[in-house]
């Protein structure tokens, strides 16, 4: 229900899964964040309105849109799959139609390519590649640091425990909040939300 309400609300069409597979072994198949997930989110875990968020592996838009419309912030998606990209766009086509406002940017590029600003400070990932491109993209957003020191904090959704390890072994990231989903959590333990903060 709330999947049909939020994508009404804010004019997009972003519901079901990807049809078929990615090319590479590396990318996993698109599978957007559920409302009420994000609902759940988003009452524990708070957003300031100069916080500037990207969306690995951001398929039709959702999180952008949801995050854009109750919080006015900058969002950027970064997608790989070339269709899923224009399905973003097509949707930040309505989406503009409706509110008028826009503060939301789309990059069709590989995760691991995608140059992190000097303001990007919140990341997103719900299990969206592999090991080895998620070390990849944290190097990158470790790199961007070195130019412009500022409190980073990625947000990982049905975590992998591959990413966890990586996180807590081998960067200073550590653990802030763990956001449990009521309900769905005691039949399935990757249903929460780990949010890593980066301290400088």
């Amino acid at each position: 229900m709330k999947e049909y309400y939020y994508d009404k609300l804010l004019n997009i069409k972003t519901r079901g899964d990807q049809q078929g597979f990615n090319k590479s072994m590396h990318y996993h198949r698109y599978e957007p964040t559920p409302y009420s997930a994000l609902e759940e989110l988003f009452r524990h875990y708070g957003i300031r309105h100069d916080d500037h968020i990207v969306d690995f592996g951001s398929g039709k838009g959702r999180l952008n849109f949801y995050l854009h419309f109750f919080y006015d912030v900058r969002v950027v998606g970064v997608e790989m799959n070339e269709d899923l990209y224009d399905e973003a766009l097509q949707n930040q086509k309505r989406y503009v139609k409706k509110t008028g406002k826009d503060k939301i940017q789309f990059v069709c590029c590989l995760a691991e390519e995608y140059e992190i600003s000097s303001f990007d400070n919140r990341f997103y990932f719900f299990n969206p590649f592999s090991i080895q491109v998620f070390r990849r993209v944290v190097n990158n957003i470790l790199r961007s640091l070195e130019g412009n020191p500022r409190e980073i904090k990625l947000v990982l959704y049905y975590p992998s425990e591959d990413y966890i390890y990586f996180l807590e072994q081998d960067t200073a990231f550590e653990l802030q909040k763990e956001v449990i989903l009521p309900y769905v959590y005691e039949h399935n333990q990757n249903e929460r939300f780990l949010i890593y903060r980066l301290a400088l």
